[in-house]
């Protein structure tokens, strides 16, 4: 079997921790009999500072045919971050109609969590954010713009169809994992769009009668999410809030350099895109103490989405037993000394 990667290096530390994976992935690939071309594409602000463009116009019809996208990172402090955003992340999300974005936390072994009292495996879950509509819906504008009569209005826009398609990809989760749902809404205050998603859950829950759904508002859940994050298995949330949430959950999971992500298209009928959470810290670009490990659980969940778990779950292994060696090398921010190198070099020799 052969896969076509599109490949987006990006911005800040993407392009050196892309760099210094790839083998990685192709080794891992390569041992399982699969053979992994990436195809690499220079998009993201480097080129919007040459062009005005963060990526070409015909850009998804460049990509349109792989068998599936991995980003490294987006993001410049000389360029503000909703034309970053809207100019290359936005239009793949939706024009590939990515509507499930898929971020797990996990507490590994070798791990420690700033929270106290927390041991490996006591931490372990995924949120399900919608990836599409919401906030994403560009439903607004701004009038009298430099004004003191200025206007900005912006409104979430969320549809039946793209609501519950994230809410069936939390359910059909939960029934696979230890079937505790939590849905995140704000239905005290936004009592049109978030009842409507309460509404949708409800409608969708007598089709899993496994599945214990328990509906928490946003503050009560980051609340609890630092207070008691072992009670989470399966949590469903809005785009605002599910990005809110994942942050807090790779935080309290040790750091958002373990932190992967999937954007999904779940009708296969474009390709998906995984990238980590982190971004592309520029207060360590070229440094080379980046941690790879987001970007390679990125890759993992690439390749179990390519229905290659072989190749997926060789690639969590290496990860963890990186994590619980006390001699393995580090990066910085989980309190080592390594380089971006030297954990790739690690990982390699635990597959």
């Amino acid at each position: 079997m052969s896969y076509e990667i599109a490949t987006i290096p990006g911005d800040g530390i993407g392009p050196e921790v892309v760099d210094e994976t790839l083998p990685l992935l192709h080794e891992a690939a390569s041992r399982h009999g699969i053979d992994v071309e990436f195809t690499e594409y220079d998009w993201g602000t480097e080129r919007y500072l040459d062009t005005g463009e963060m990526m070409p116009d015909d850009g998804l019809d460049q990509i349109v045919d792989a068998d599936s996208i991995l980003l490294g990172a987006v993001g410049h402090p000389d360029v503000r971050d909703h034309i970053t955003l809207h100019g290359l992340l936005l239009p793949i999300r939706k024009g590939f109609n990515q509507q499930v974005c898929k971020r797990p936390s996990i507490l590994f072994e070798g791990v420690e969590s700033p929270l106290r009292g927390y041991e490996s495996g006591d931490i372990d879950f995924v949120v399900f954010r919608e990836n599409t509509e919401g906030e994403y819906s560009d439903a607004g504008g701004r009038i009298h713009e430099g004004f003191d009569h200025e206007v900005a209005v912006q409104s979430a826009v969320h549809t039946r169809e793209g609501t519950e398609t994230i809410v069936r990809a939390a359910f059909e989760a939960a029934t696979e994992r230890d079937g505790r749902l939590a849905s995140i809404t704000k239905s005290n205050a936004q009592a049109f769009s978030m009842t409507f998603w309460d509404d949708v859950v409800e409608d969708v829950a007598p089709d899993y009668p496994d599945v214990e759904v328990e509906s928490l508002l946003v503050d009560a859940a980051s609340m609890d999410l630092v207070r008691q994050p072992e009670e989470f298995d399966v949590i469903v949330a809005s785009n605002l809030f599910g990005d809110i949430l994942t942050d807090i959950g790779a935080i309290v999971s040790g750091s958002m350099g373990l932190a992967p992500s999937g954007n999904i298209n779940v009708d296969d009928e474009y390709p998906s895109m995984f990238e980590p959470v982190h971004g592309s810290a520029p207060d360590i670009v070229g440094q080379g103490v980046a941690n790879p490990m987001a970007t390679v659980l990125s890759a993992a969940m690439m390749f179990e989405n390519l229905g290659e778990d072989a190749v997926s779950d060789a690639l969590w292994s290496a990860v963890r037993a990186v994590l619980s060696d006390d001699d393995a090398p580090v990066t910085p921010d989980l309190g080592g000394s390594a380089s971006t190198g030297e954990v790739v070099d690690a990982l390699e020799e635990r597959l």
